[in-house]
């Protein structure tokens, strides 16, 4: 795609990334997210020149104009990788569009169906790294993004069986209450449940398998390294939301050449 292209991409996927910041601070603390945005600390209501994506963390030296105490770098940092993610979709899952006769509504449908997916999946992240809470706010419409989304790919004639993504979803929840049940509820809540139902659908059957794995993997590898560091004890509690939401971006884009190399060793 043109550079110019890139870059408007890019700049909308900064935006995007400063109001997924404010779901991610407000809605487990139970704020409404109309207000107008404040230093955390200080309470100091911000100017608009303070709310620039990325440009005005650099231009105030990371530090808040009023109280002078460090902003989070959390807010750079999600609208960074929000704005990567975009690029992303538009030029790896999208670049169909680089035909003219490709651009059209149903393409534009699904297009906007994923980008607010991912952007689900960056709250999901974030909430459940800095509080442990994945918001009903964000995984219900998630839920409802990822059956529009499938809907269209049935409708486009991009999935086979219009079954298959309820199926994955359905079993990967049912799956995770089975662990839930035997393991009497530790290291694992009913927000996990939401998750991978929501996963299950967006990605459907077999990429949802391959999800997990990935997800069980990284989760169990960054528990042990915790545990050699004396971070962390087997007792301790992960927020395995951190390892899903990965676990399904990466499945997104690399899902079908992961499956494929699997299946090359059988």
């Amino acid at each position: 795609m043109p550079l110019l292209f890139n870059i408007f991409i890019f700049l909308f996927g900064l935006c995007i990334g400063s109001f997924l910041n404010v779901l991610i601070d407000r809605l487990p603390n139970e704020e409404s997210i109309f207000g107008r945005s404040y230093c955390p600390h200080c309470r100091k209501t911000l100017k608009w020149y303070e709310l620039v994506p990325v440009l005005s963390f650099i231009f105030l030296r990371g530090k808040c104009s009023g109280c002078k105490k460090p902003i989070s770098w959390q807010y750079p940092i999600i609208e960074t990788i929000t704005g990567l993610l975009f690029l992303l979709i538009f030029n790896f899952q999208f670049s169909i569009f680089n035909e003219i006769s490709n651009f059209n509504l149903q393409n534009i449908l699904l297009l906007f169906c994923e980008l607010l997916i991912v952007s689900c999946l960056v709250v999901i992240f974030m909430t459940d790294l800095k509080y442990m809470i994945v918001p009903d706010e964000i995984i219900y419409p998630a839920i409802a993004f990822s059956i529009i989304y499938q809907i269209l790919n049935w409708h486009m004639g991009k999935l086979s069986n219009w079954y298959y993504p309820f199926f994955a979803g359905f079993g990967a929840a049912l799956f995770f209450i089975f662990l839930i049940l035997i393991t009497k509820g530790k290291g694992m809540g009913f927000g996990d449940v939401k998750i991978v139902a929501f996963m299950g659908i967006f990605l459907s059957f077999p990429n949802i398998l391959v999800a997990l794995c990935l997800a069980f993997f990284t989760g169990a590898l960054v528990g042990l390294i915790l545990m050699v560091l004396h971070k962390k004890t087997m007792k301790s509690e992960i927020p395995f939301g951190c390892f899903l939401a990965p676990a399904t971006l990466i499945v997104l884009f690399f899902g079908e050449e992961i499956v494929k190399w699997y299946l090359s060793f059988l």
